[in-house]
């Protein structure tokens, strides 16, 4: 009985190295390939004005048409800058 309980007692060891072992290979990999997420930044019209070079005019423009997302609390209108930057680029990639 106690060679079956020995055998059963290193079996069990192995296993738990063998979790140990894996988990921290997982936990190193997490480690370095971690991104963290940055907060979204959301822009007035005046800056997304500014920074596309345009005039206001053009900024409600494009937001009717549907070209620029406009996001409102209460009166005022945002957008989110990382919508900005990939109209940016495929007006880039168009031209």
């Amino acid at each position: 009985m106690t060679k079956i309980n020995l055998l059963l007692q290193t079996i069990q060891d192995q296993l738990v190295n063998d979790i140990v072992r894996e988990l921290r290979k997982d936990i190193n990999q997490l480690k370095t390939e971690f991104q963290p997420k940055e907060p979204e930044e959301y822009l007035t019209r005046a800056e997304v004005a500014k920074m596309l070079k345009v005039d206001l005019s053009t900024i409600h423009l494009w937001s009717k048409n549907g070209r620029l997302k406009r996001y409102g609390i209460g009166k005022r209108v945002y957008y989110k800058r990382s919508e900005i930057e990939k109209e940016l680029e495929e007006l880039i990639v168009i031209k």
